[in-house]
């Protein structure tokens, strides 16, 4: 028996209505995975078999969460969870376990697909960052917003507004319940000691990289009896989660050198430090109609610059020595869009904030004795980090554990420093002149032609597996497996250039096609009448999903011309463009009947609002980068709600009421 015409509407506004209140759902109670178990102690550790995904795929492994004190300091201090993995050894393990540390500040430690290169000896283990992986997240959504929404985003217009930014998040995050000062390198510490007591370990090895490796020295100058060996890649001492521009520049002379003994590189520039500094100090407004942010430009070059193997690109210092040797005002767009949507959301910015305050006074000494000097690539990095010279010091409460912990300490546990010899990021020069004279057992190795920590782990993972398992196996440094490359000038898969073609394109052409498409479907309604139910259907439903996308190009490309403020998923860019071109399709594939309706006026504001009110809570359900397509879907289930309440108006006295309320809102 074949449903009625009545009965299939109304399965249709059922449905779209359930996908609408899924999206209401999700904006009203986000969740986290990680709580504290019932009735769960301080210190306390639950596992349970499960798998861990590995280079080499996925390998067996423990799973649990383990409850500590937000802060030790305090009797009456809340709870907190964090979640562990234990991945197991592949064989009888014969060595002590290694504990990672993985780096940032504000990057979580649960990834680490590497793991698998350690696992034939040793367990490896991985306990949660607090304030990033377990309970108690400290986002600072404020941040993000004050960055993105920025015309530069560390021009000094705008940096007043991130250090007012940080100080509501940390306001916010008080008023919640989160005791700020908990969240410390120090606590983290007692974190991982918890966890090394509560799985039956005697002693452990560390494995730590870049931020992570100040964990490592703090663990070791604590709990030197639990500690075996302690392996630092890419060392942080204190005082140096910023960057000393004379350092930068130091490290832009290298590269130069190694330019001039590259063919394609020399035929370029005869001094690539000095080419880089004029193109900096001369880069243009514009692009055509497109800003350019110019402190975005001089922050991603700083991150590029750590690392210089493709496997980073387009984050790799090859392709920011491309983009101001070959590339024009077009390449530099392309840097300053992309500065726009990989930074700010980043990082965890509250973990960042609580965290970094350890190097807070080394911070106000630099700025108070000038700041930068006239380098390549100025303060903008270090500004984008902290906050500028008046940043989040002034407005993050300090933790009383970072006291004793500001300057090196000695140490008697077996370290190994691994440095990456053009690493922009943690200059090895740093932990051999400050670090390596207070380690009674250390050991350093610098790893000529590569930068920061993922070149060590991509470049030469042979070599780089051997030192490493050779040192926990026995406590030799054995480096001779790698080989001195040259850096290859050319690990440009997608040079800024080309990007920045791709980006004009997208926000080009997407909206004329979906201008277009909205004329053919005008133009063959008006010709030959309205699509069949079933092509109706479908179009209304999947077809409007490309309009919408349109749509929110169409928005990026107002935002890149006239408003640069807008971030590229926000909501005046998103809303607005997605909901009226999925609005307009869904009309114009509306059902033959409707076109005669007593109330046939009222169809096109009716399924217009439908549009926006459903892109505006589609996008308040998303986030990061999937707020386009929320937004996409919930303009497309609002529209066809609208439209197919309307149909059954004239069928069913509930649904007529409910659409007559809404005509009346709508005039």
């Amino acid at each position: 028996m074949r449903s009625s015409p009545h009965s299939r509407r109304s399965l249709v506004v059922a449905g779209i209505s359930a996908a609408l209140l899924v999206l209401a759902a999700v904006v009203l109670w986000p969740d986290s995975p990680v709580r504290v178990p019932p009735g769960a102690a301080a210190d306390s550790l639950t596992m349970k078999p499960c798998s861990y995904d590995t280079e080499d795929g996925s390998v067996p492994a423990d799973c649990g969460t383990l409850v500590v004190a937000e802060n030790r300091r305090d009797a009456d201090s809340r709870l907190i969870a964090l979640p562990v993995v234990r991945i197991r050894a592949a064989s009888k393990p014969s060595g002590e376990p290694v504990f990672r540390f993985g780096g940032g500040p504000g990057q979580s430690n649960m990834d680490f697909p590497q793991a698998g290169r350690l696992r034939e000896k040793h367990d490896v283990v991985l306990v949660g960052y607090r304030g990033v992986d377990g309970s108690s997240r400290l986002d600072c959504d404020e941040v993000t917003d004050a960055l993105q929404s920025a015309a530069d985003m560390t021009g000094e217009e705008n940096l007043p507004h991130v250090r007012r930014a940080f100080e509501r998040c940390a306001d916010r995050l008080q008023r919640g319940g989160a005791d700020l000062t908990g969240y410390s390198a120090v606590q983290r510490v007692e974190d991982m000691e918890s966890a090394r007591k509560a799985l039956g370990y005697r002693r452990i090895d560390l494995l730590s990289s870049s931020a992570g490796t100040r964990t490592a020295m703090i663990y070791a100058w604590r709990h030197p009896d639990a500690l075996r060996r302690s392996a630092m890649i890419s060392v942080n001492p204190p005082g140096h989660l910023f960057w000393d521009p004379r350092i930068t520049d130091t490290q832009f002379g290298q590269y130069a050198d190694l330019c001039r003994a590259d063919r394609a590189c020399d035929a370029k520039t005869s001094d690539l430090a000095a080419t880089i500094r004029t193109r900096i100090a001369e880069l243009p407004s514009r692009w055509g109609p497109f800003s350019i942010k110019k402190t975005n430009i001089s922050i991603l070059s700083q991150y590029s610059m750590h690392m210089n193997g493709e496997g980073s690109a387009p984050g790799n210092a090859p392709t920011v020595f491309d983009a101001y040797l070959d590339g024009g005002p077009g390449a530099m767009w392309a840097m300053s869009v992309l500065a726009d949507v990989t930074l700010p959301n980043s990082t965890v910015w509250g973990e960042l904030a609580s965290f970094a305050m350890i190097d807070a006074p080394a911070l106000r000494d630099y700025y108070a004795e000038g700041g930068d000097p006239g380098s390549i690539l100025g303060n903008s990095a270090t500004d984008f980090l902290w906050g500028g010279p008046d940043g989040f010091p002034s407005v993050w409460p300090d933790s009383p554990d970072n006291a004793d912990y500001r300057t090196v300490r000695p140490s008697s546990v077996e370290t190994l420093l691994i440095g990456g010899e053009l690493d922009f990021s943690t200059p090895p020069v740093n932990a051999t002149k400050e670090l390596l004279p207070s380690l009674s057992r250390g050991s350093e190795v610098i790893v000529p032609g590569i930068g920061h920590t993922a070149d060590f782990w991509q470049q030469q993972p042979e070599a780089a597996t051997h030192l490493l398992t050779t040192f926990y196996d026995s406590g030799r440094v054995d480096s001779s497996r790698f080989e001195r490359r040259p850096v290859d000038f050319t690990a440009v898969p997608m040079s800024m250039s080309l990007i920045a073609g791709v980006l004009l394109a997208a926000v080009t052409g997407g909206p004329l096609l979906g201008l277009l498409a909205l004329a053919l479907l005008a133009r063959r309604r008006r010709g030959r009448g309205a699509p069949g139910r079933r092509a109706g259907l479908w179009i209304r439903l999947l077809g409007t999903v490309p309009l919408g996308l349109a749509g929110w190009l169409l928005g990026l490309l107002f935002a890149w011309t006239l408003a640069p403020q807008w971030f590229l998923t926000s909501l005046p860019v998103v809303v607005p463009g997605t909901g009226l071109l999925v609005g307009l399709g869904v009309y114009l594939a509306r059902p033959a009947e409707d076109a005669d309706g007593a109330h046939r006026a009222t169809a096109p504001a009716l399924v217009l609002v439908g549009g926006w009110l459903g892109a505006l809570l589609g996008a308040l359900a998303g986030s990061g980068f999937l707020i386009p397509a929320t937004a996409v879907l919930g303009a497309v289930a609002g529209a066809n709600a609208l439209l197919a309440a309307r149909a059954l108006r004239h069928r069913s006295p509930r649904a007529a009421t409910a659409v007559t309320a809404v005509t009346a809102v709508t005039g």
